[in-house]
């Protein structure tokens, strides 16, 4: 028995087909995670639609199969095949993944596997796929570095089509595929491992990760898109047959964020920030209505209310969504730039509950991640949303950031507290209604290209004792608490810091049998155990050490437009407490300006 076969069907309305014999490069594009999961990622959708856009290139949708249908495929020898074609992808040109999150590393051996092809790229024929991977955690490669024959860094609009281009040409001189990696290497934003070689010290630290020929270059920068007004952006969506997470027409107001908190990993990744006009999303979302017949729009960025026209972008939109009974949903907004008026721009979005994230309890932890919102305008916040006819408030919180101590945790039961004595303190406070504040906690994971880069996470000992303790510190039945596990943040932060190495591990975990760890039901900390054990290597080297300044990273080889040194400054900002403006009030000079378009903000 399968459930909800509809996952691995295809033929949905708004998917690509394509005559076989006009294609010159098939590509499957994989998502290592379920479909209802894929399916609601924006990045997909745009690749999809800038793949097939190409003439004589066809790129199909493949997803993980969950547990039940991974025992059919393998019971009756089928092969992990395209939704569109039905055919396994083993016979296509290119398999594409884009890694998410580090939980999905498993999930993609699997997948490679189900295609019925070796998970080593050195053990792989010429005459097999290119396996390609992009996404937020190629910005560290090296963990996965065995198993890929290239990664794309950055934003991949631009460079897929390159390397697509560049590979057709190949195929048609006949020329093979190590041919062509090479070539591909000196396309800006590819990294191709197999060409770096990366070497050790006695202590288990990197010395350096070099380059095998001359003609490449030492140091792999990452690609842009300079002008997202001119950049594509589909006007249909593949239309599921089955409830997905994010089922709705969405429109990416811009990219990067001028914020700089020092735990974020997105904010400095995605540097520069770039916009898009208010009167290319209104069309961007008009197309996608219209074509989908969907009745909710998504505003999407990292920090939507930091776009510097989004009152003219509401006004835009309103224009044509109330007479067409369209819902707007403005997620990622942040508490010091909620106003009344955009409340009530978005006033008809349902009052289901808003979404905060103080991320630490204490003025001075906020201080120290360079948050910059104070606890008088979260409480004013929450007072208008709660004018506004909002009851339900959830607020998001870390532990185990850089310098906490227990006052820090304490100081988010008092701050939810607070929360709540601001609802029953209302001049009007409306009857019959009581407030609701939810409470979600998350383990710090330090990651690359941010300043906290070099510092070691709390040991699960230690997180659990916090868990503990915050618990004990709510009074009130009006707040809830959930508190992430800790083991598998262990695990994000081994393999977000961690070098080439590791690929004997995350393969030995696959061979136990993990796959999909980022579910409950899959997850299985005692095999990963049990896989580093076989393998000789410690977690907690990567995991819960400090790193010194000086320490060569597993990731230095590769450039993110993000200076080192600008992120150790921001590294002993943090230790000392002491903040550091957006990037509109002054510019940090992180070294984004060296990166294609350079960046709008800074003119250093």
């Amino acid at each position: 028995m399968v459930q909800k076969p509809a996952r691995y069907t295809g033929g949905e309305l708004g998917s690509v087909h394509k005559k076989k014999e006009e294609i010159d490069v098939r590509f499957a594009f994989c998502f290592p995670d379920l479909y209802e999961i894929g399916m609601s990622h924006l990045g997909m959708k745009i690749l999809y639609g800038v793949l097939n856009a190409m003439s004589g290139v066809w790129c199909e949708r493949v997803f993980a199969p969950w547990t039940d249908f991974e025992q059919q495929m393998r019971t009756q020898g089928i092969l992990l095949y395209g939704l569109e074609s039905g055919d396994p992808i083993k016979s296509f040109d290119f398999i594409g993944f884009t890694l998410m999150y580090e939980m999905s590393y498993t999930a993609v051996l699997n997948m490679i596997d189900l295609a019925g092809l070796p998970l080593r790229a050195c053990d792989r024929a010429e005459t097999d796929p290119v396996v390609i991977c992009g996404g937020p955690c190629a910005c560290n490669p090296e963990p996965m570095a065995p198993f890929a024959d290239l990664f794309v860094l950055g934003e991949g609009e631009q460079v897929l089509c390159e390397v697509v281009s560049l590979y057709s040409q190949y195929k048609r001189d006949k020329r093979g595929k190590s041919a062509f990696l090479q070539a591909a290497a000196q396309l800006d934003g590819v990294y191709v491992p197999q060409l770096y070689r990366p070497v050790y010290h006695e202590d288990g630290t990197v010395a350096e990760v070099s380059s095998a020929l001359p003609e490449l270059p030492p140091r792999v920068r990452k690609r842009v898109m300079p002008d997202l007004d001119r950049s594509y952006y589909p006007k249909q969506f593949v239309l599921p047959y089955i409830d997905i997470v994010h089922d709705r027409a969405v429109i990416e107001v811009f990219r990067g964020c001028i914020r700089g908190c020092r735990f974020c990993q997105a904010g400095f990744i995605y540097r520069p920030v770039r916009e898009k006009a208010p009167g290319t999303l209104s069309a961007q979302a008009h197309d996608l209505c219209e074509t989908s017949g969907y009745d909710e729009i998504s505003v999407a960025s990292l920090s939507t209310s930091d776009y510097t026209r989004l009152e003219p972008l509401l006004g835009d939109l309103t224009a044509w969504t109330e007479q067409e009974k369209i819902n707007l949903s403005l997620p990622s907004l942040r508490v010091d730039n909620f106003s009344r008026e955009l409340m009530e721009k978005v006033s008809g979005v349902r009052k289901s509950g808003l979404t905060f994230a103080p991320e630490a309890g204490t003025q001075r932890l906020r201080d120290a991640i360079n948050k910059n919102v104070t606890e008088e305008e979260i409480l004013r916040t929450c007072r208008l949303a709660f004018e506004g006819g909002w009851t339900n408030v959830k607020l998001y919180f870390m532990l185990g950031l850089p310098t906490e101590t227990l006052e820090d945790v304490e100081g988010i039961a008092d701050l939810a507290q607070k929360v709540v004595d601001a609802f029953y303190h209302m001049p009007d406070k409306p009857k019959g209604k009581a407030v609701h504040v939810s409470v979600s906690v998350s383990t710090f994971v330090p990651k690359p290209f941010t300043p906290f880069q070099w510092e070691p996470q709390d040991t699960r000992e230690r997180i659990v004792e916090k868990q503990r303790h915050l618990r004990g510190c709510i009074k009130s039945r009006k707040i809830s608490l959930s508190c992430h596990e800790p083991h598998i943040s262990f695990l994000e932060a081994v393999l977000a810091r961690g070098d080439r190495r590791l690929a004997d591990v995350i393969e030995q975990a696959f061979r136990l049998g993990c796959r999909l760890d980022g579910w409950d039901e899959c997850f299985d900390f005692e095999k990963w155990m049990e896989a580093f054990a076989k393998t000789g290597i410690d977690p907690a080297f990567y995991a819960n050490r400090t790193r010194p300044g000086e320490e060569v990273l597993p990731w230095d080889h590769l450039d993110y437009g993000i200076d080192k040194t600008f992120l150790w400054r921001e590294h002993e900002k943090a230790h000392q407490s002491v903040t550091s403006p957006n990037c509109r009030e002054a510019c940090g000079a992180c070294g984004a300006t060296r990166l294609e378009g350079g960046c709008p903000l800074c003119s250093h």
